[in-house]
């Protein structure tokens, strides 16, 4: 079937699907009765480009040395060729008898033999290419198996000039690569770990010099250097299968995630691969010790297995298990052998021949799982809560409907995200926030009792369906602002932390308390790690909306944060022993700046993540607490409460301070950025008096006048903070008039009986005024009347993006009427593919509609985007547009496929066909939906120059109709 995950395959195929969509259309018409033209020309014409193509084709054959390629093109080869033929001998029936019924089911399957057979021989000569790259990137994967080995200065040397050109090829290769895949996601994962590959390797250098140091000396901190060399090892090793794994992805789902179940298994099937022929190498050398590098391949093996064997489905669950145990049994069997000198006796042999046998047996087992995962179609829980809302208001509209218990699972996953968002609350909002997850789960649980009863569709479910959709929206709020909350306390003060750290980590030697104290700051280092990515994780499920792509960064860069704080604290111990060690040295400020790097850019991203006008809002009511213990510490004459809660009130507002340099960066609106510096400014003026002020307090608790002038300072700060508020938030409704002053209550009196109406006002015009015009509907609603089934996932798809559209109004709004359309088109594209009515002329000119529609949907987005002054917004509104276009040709080309089935309906070519055209029409409704949203959040930040191009007006939402 086609694929079009690169720029030149998508651009030969577009021109042939054209060719063969027109020859679909003639064979249709001819059924009509219509005599068939000649074709003999174009058919010529056709003929000669597959003869140049094949004679391409076998000379690539013998110049390659790709086993595969060698074995594979050949058979695309036969099929154009024989596709060719088909086509020539239809023209010549056709010449002499224009109503040939054979002739035109020759020609037909003529096109699909060429339009397939293009597609083959394209996907055989690209897969040859990857494999050149990742055969590459895997003698790369060998030298970092190798690196705890090195143990000499000659042996590192010779490492660097070994390992260095094969990174070199490797960056030159795969960026090459990125530039011509058609997927964005693809391009980012491969820039983003090459960025990383050539970051970490002069830090794992560095380590494995340390190491070689401090073992020949046989000195203190091998075991932490050694931690540190095969962690750094491991990381980049991780970063080259992610590449590999990319590399050889040719689809992409628009609604994937780094985190999701199969994505993740797929991964560990990659990593399973990279160690197999470490693990088979280690098995047949009878010398081999433990601890080496081939028994960290087998463990590395089983490891991969059992993440597998965690989400995989039941029935697939326990054999994977099992066979894991029984070869970390024998594997542990066979080390006691080797170690005890008797490697090479017969039990030891035939010991690792089971083992290789088992080894052989878990992949095919991994391999079962994985692929029965991604066809059972089990749909997972979204990764945030604004996703899981959405999931379990659509089981909420019609609780009696089947929806696999995905609507039920999204909620209890959203209490369960809400609990744990609490346990970080003080006590009034955390005993609110649970007893709100409470209502929610005795709901839930009581409309799940019902469904299972069947009384779904009853008044009362209903109306707890009702009541649970309203109360899951008010904890969704509640998540929201907790997170918030979290974000203005953890990220107060990153720099001490680290600081503090670093100062023990350099001391002197001989400095009292030495060791102590470097103890007690790798503790509060350690402590400070785990709030951030815990905060960072709660961000990323609560706070980011649906933004797919900065929940995952928050997720990445938590992880890393936990990953990098105890290579640290073992740099630290090292830099400790080794204080005048230069490599030593170099080594800790690289790890150093890793981790300040890491923890920067996770509040960074929550920042992002977060409303800065909600954010500044909750930075302001911290302030005014600190404020009060600060009144209560000079009540008391308590001097170091003073400092800390002064130092408290200071750091706030230098964070409100960045978030509002940030936002002004982010803008390009002249009179914003002028505003919000000014406010910026003055806040920046009024920290330092008032930290002065407080030092002069702490001197002199019961100096009532240096109290007044703190307070006076104090107010200042407070005042600025809200100047700084005013100008970050956006007030959609400033320029609304004052309403008009009450009028005085004694003036006001009824008019006596007697009194009469006055007059009534003559007509304006001659004629009656004209009819109103009527309330705007939606036509397309008959289309989308009831909820489709699961065997319609096209129409799911539609269904989908018109709940999403249908909430606001089309009127003055080009792209939520061109969404509207192409909701509407993609409904009918459903009918057709289903054989509900039309012809396959009718399917291809449906496609053709939505490639047109989403190519109109991208330029209004881009319009848009033009006069947007937020950049992260505009950025984002790019990003999806950009996608849509693509994946409206990949459509055209796609249906033609599907036109050319006549005969073949039922075989595995259709069956795959319609799977890559539901694929493909789910990431386009997916790509449009998310334009929407990206749309009508720039709409609030346009150029005041723009005019008012497009009106956002919010309609009754779709759950409650």
């Amino acid at each position: 079937m086609p694929v079009f995950h690169t720029k030149t395959i998508e651009s030969i195929l577009e021109p042939v699907a054209q060719q063969v969509s027109r020859l679909v259309i003639l064979h249709e018409e001819a059924e009509d009765g219509n005599a068939m033209p000649d074709l003999q020309r174009p058919v010529f014409a056709v003929s000669a480009a597959v003869a140049n193509l094949a004679k391409v084709g076998r000379e690539t054959i013998q110049s390659s040395d790709d086993a595969i390629l060698r074995q594979d093109m050949p058979a695309a080869l036969q099929r154009v060729e024989s596709a060719s033929k088909f086509l020539e001998e239809a023209s010549a029936m056709l010449k002499s008898d224009p109503y040939s019924q054979p002739a035109r089911k020759k020609l037909i399957e003529g096109s699909r033999g060429i339009l397939q057979g293009t597609s083959a021989l394209l996907l055989c000569f690209d897969e040859s290419e990857v494999r050149k790259i990742i055969r590459e990137c895997k003698r790369v994967l060998d030298y970092l198996a190798i690196a705890e080995v090195v143990d000499s200065l000659e042996d590192l040397v010779r490492f660097v000039q070994d390992l260095s050109p094969c990174l070199s090829k490797v960056s030159r290769e795969v960026d090459s690569r990125q530039q011509e895949l058609t997927h964005q996601v693809h391009r980012e994962i491969l820039l983003r770990c090459l960025e990383e590959v050539k970051t970490l390797t002069p830090i794992l250098i560095c380590s494995m010099k340390i190491f070689i140091q401090i073992h020949s000396d046989g000195g203190r901190g091998g075991a932490e250097a050694a931690v540190n060399r095969d962690y750094l090892a491991q990381r980049m090793s991780d970063e080259i299968n992610e590449i590999i794994r990319v590399l050889q992805l040719t689809t992409y789902d628009e609604e994937e995630w780094d985190a999701d179940n199969l994505t993740g298994m797929k991964r560990a099937l990659n990593v399973i691969d990279s160690k197999m022929q470490g693990g088979h190498d280690w098995l047949g050398d009878p010398r081999a010790l433990r601890g080496g590098v081939g028994e960290k391949s087998v463990r590395g093996i089983l490891d991969e297995a059992r993440k597998v064997a965690e989400h995989c489905l039941p029935q697939d669950r326990d054999p994977i298990k099992k066979i894991c145990s029984d070869i970390s049994s024998m594997t542990n069997a066979l080390c006691e052998l080797r170690q005890s000198g008797q490697g090479d006796s017969p039990q030891a042999e035939s010991l690792s021949r089971a083992i290789e046998q088992k080894l052989n047996e878990l992949t095919g087992l991994v391999l079962r799982a994985v692929t029965n995962t991604e066809r059972s179609g089990i749909l997972q829980p979204a990764h945030t809560v604004t996703g899981r809302l959405d999931q379990a208001r659509r089981w909420l509209v019609a609780p009696s409907v089947d929806d696999k218990g995905l609507g039920q699972r999204a909620i209890a996953l959203c209490v369960e995200e809400a609990r744990k968002v609490a346990d970080g609350l003080p006590g009034v909002q955390k005993a609110e926030l649970l007893n709100l997850s409470d209502e929610v789960d005795s709901l839930y649980h009581h409309l799940a009792e019902c469904s299972r009863r069947g009384d779904g569709h009853t008044p009362q479910a209903l109306a707890i369906a009702n009541q649970l959709i309203h109360k899951l929206a008010e904890l969704k709020n509640k998540i929201q602002s907790a997170v918030v909350s979290r974000v203005v306390e953890d990220f107060v003060d990153t720099v001490t932390p680290l600081k503090t750290f670093t100062d023990a980590a350099l001391a002197a030697e001989g400095t009292p308390g030495r060791e102590a104290t470097f103890s007690d700051r790798a503790t509060t280092l350690q402590s400070f790690s785990n709030r951030v990515a815990k905060t960072a994780r709660m961000v990323a499920a609560g706070g980011c909306g649906d933004n797919k792509k900065l929940a995952e960064s928050l997720l990445s860069g938590a992880a890393q944060v936990e990953s990098l704080t105890p290579q640290l604290v073992n740099a630290g111990r090292i830099r400790m022993a080794y204080p005048d060690n230069q490599a030593v040295n170099e080594h800790f400020e690289n790890l150093r700046v890793q981790y300040a790097d890491a923890v920067n850019r996770v509040r960074h991203h929550c920042d992002e993540a977060v409303d800065p006008g909600h954010f500044i809002q909750l930075s302001e009511e911290a302030i005014k607490k600190h404020t009060v213990l600060c009144e209560n510490a000079i009540m008391s004459q308590q001097p170091g409460k003073m400092v800390d809660n002064t130092s408290s009130i200071a750091r706030l507002a230098n964070r409100v301070l960045m978030v509002a340099r940030q936002e002004a960066d982010n803008s390009e609106d002249p009179m914003f950025i002028q505003t919000l510096a000014w406010a910026a400014d003055q806040l920046q003026g009024t920290v330092p008096p008032m930290v002065h002020k407080a030092k002069d307090v702490a001197l002199s608790p019961s100096d009532q006048t240096a109290a007044a002038r703190w307070r006076t300072l104090n107010n200042e700060l407070l005042g600025a903070i809200g100047n700084v508020k005013n100008a970050v938030v956006v007030y959609p409704d400033d320029n609304v008039p004052d309403l008009p002053p009450p009028p005085e209550i004694q003036k006001l009196y009824l008019n006596d009986a007697s009194d009469r109406a006055p007059p009534r006002p003559p007509s304006p015009h001659q004629y009656p005024p004209p009819r109103p015009p009527p309330p705007e509907t939606d036509d397309e609603d008959d289309m989308f009347k009831h909820t489709p089934q699961p065997n319609q996932p096209i129409m799911m798809a539609a269904h989908g993006l018109h709940q999403e559209v249908r909430q606001w109004s089309s009127k003055d709004n080009d792209i939520v009427a061109a969404a509207k359309r192409m909701a509407l088109l993609m409904a009918r594209l459903s009918q057709l593919v289903r054989g509900e009515g039309g012809n396959k002329k009718d399917l291809i000119a449906c496609a053709k509609e939505i490639a047109e529609s989403s190519e109109e949907v991208t330029r209004l987005a881009k319009e848009l985007a033009r006069d947007c002054t937020d950049k992260r917004m505009r950025t984002s509104l790019l990003q999806v547009c950009e996608r849509i276009p693509t994946i409206g040709t990949q459509l055209k080309i796609l249906s033609t496929v599907k036109a050319t089935m006549l005969g073949a309906q039922g075989t595995e070519e259709d069956r795959e066909a319609t799977e890559m055209l539901v694929g493909n029409a789910q990431n386009l409704m997916q790509s449009v939906k998310e334009t929407v949203r990206a749309a009508e959040a720039a709409s609030i930040k346009m150029r005041t120059d723009a005019g008012v191009r497009m009106r956002w007006v919010r309609r009754q939402p779709w759950y409650q109709y």
